[in-house]
């Protein structure tokens, strides 16, 4: 039997399809459900879908079955390859990334793929595999449900993050709390950006401030396998799905959601749920507006609660937070929760600047 060796995300892809993450996907999108998604965001059936989800390859014919090989070389499953089809790789990048621009890290892993796609429903063997931090949060959709279950809760608001949690990350999964029963902490642990935080630090940052500053009994950990993408607005109605799949009722969605750069507005993110019909999608959007450390009322607050002006906001960019972690500077407790920096000045250690 012929195989195909997956790229990291191509492994991603293959897990949550066969976890029931990527429902009601299947398998790898042929082509009337990829050009429909990347045209008009629904697939063939016009459910709604905002991203394509192919295996661009150059091995493989229509109606042959091939063996899909992990990025780790796991011997994973199989795809039946029910079409082979091509694809404008230019076109996929900007109606999904709105931008054709390869300084884009999306649209330059999106470059990198094969314009010759193969297409149908994958059988897996096995699921990739973890690294250790991961697997006791490694709940599969099913999982999710039955815990949520468990703890008798009827309404679940989900939270995505690909970046260590801080004190308005905090402030935002708290207010959204008070509304529903249970909270899903569901980080991003697939592929991201070189100068992203790995996800072993992130997860660790969780689990510090799980342990003090939560409500046991209100919260649960999980990861979320796929990679990221940095499609902004798209990639937020992506994330939505996906959360929906592993039994939320409500997703969190902030200033910049999934963007990188200044190729999306502040709150495009948000403003493409409103492209769709109210419940259509099967969870509902929690905006938030960017939060922030207030002096004026000596707490986290929005431009909708403080009556401050900016010089008695504190924001700190990413790029200020990492120039303070790899001096092994503290980052304000305004910003960051004491046990959080402990965990990133060690993990920052000696990382160039």
């Amino acid at each position: 039997m012929a195989s195909i060796n997956l790229s990291a995300k191509q492994t991603a892809d293959f897990e949550l399809l066969a976890n029931g993450g990527f429902a009601p996907l299947t398998g790898f999108q042929g082509q009337a459900d990829y050009e429909n998604v990347v045209e008009n965001m629904r697939l063939a059936d016009n459910q709604p879908w905002s991203i394509p989800v192919v295996l661009g390859s150059d091995t493989g014919e229509a109606g042959e079955t091939v063996e899909l090989v992990g990025s780790q070389g796991e011997q994973l499953g199989t795809l039946k390859i029910e079409e082979v089809f091509e694809r404008d790789l230019k076109n996929e990048a900007e109606k999904v990334y709105r931008t054709a621009d390869e300084a884009h890290p999306g649209v330059a892993a999106l470059y990198k793929e094969s314009t010759r796609v193969v297409a149908g429903p994958v059988e897996a063997k096995t699921l990739p595999d973890h690294i250790d931090i991961v697997k006791p949060y490694l709940l599969t959709p099913a999982e999710s449900k039955a815990e949520f279950e468990k703890r008798g809760w009827k309404s679940v608001v989900g939270f995505q993050t690909r970046n260590p949690i801080h004190r308005a990350h905090e402030f935002i999964t708290k207010c959204a709390l008070e509304i529903v029963d249970g909270l899903f902490l569901h980080p991003l642990v697939g592929e991201t950006k070189s100068d992203d935080i790995d996800a072993e630090t992130r997860m660790r940052c969780y689990e510090v401030l799980i342990d003090k500053y939560y409500v046991a009994d209100r919260v649960v950990l999980g990861v979320n396998p796929s990679a990221m993408r940095y499609a902004g607005p798209r990639e937020a109605i992506f994330h939505a799905l996906v959360r929906r799949n592993y039994g939320c009722t409500h997703f969190i969605v902030g200033r910049d959601h999934a963007g990188v750069g200044d190729y999306y507005g502040t709150f495009d993110a948000q403003h493409i749920f409103d492209e769709f019909e109210p419940g259509e999608l099967g969870i509902e959007p929690l905006k938030f507006e960017h939060s922030f450390w207030c002096n004026v009322t000596g707490g986290m607050a929005t431009a909708k609660t403080s009556p401050s002006g900016p010089e008695d906001r504190v924001f700190l960019s990413g790029t200020k937070v990492r120039e303070m972690l790899v001096n092994g500077e503290r980052p304000p407790v305004e910003f960051s929760r004491p046990e959080v920096a402990d965990v990133l000045i060690e993990a920052m250690a000696g990382v160039p600047a």
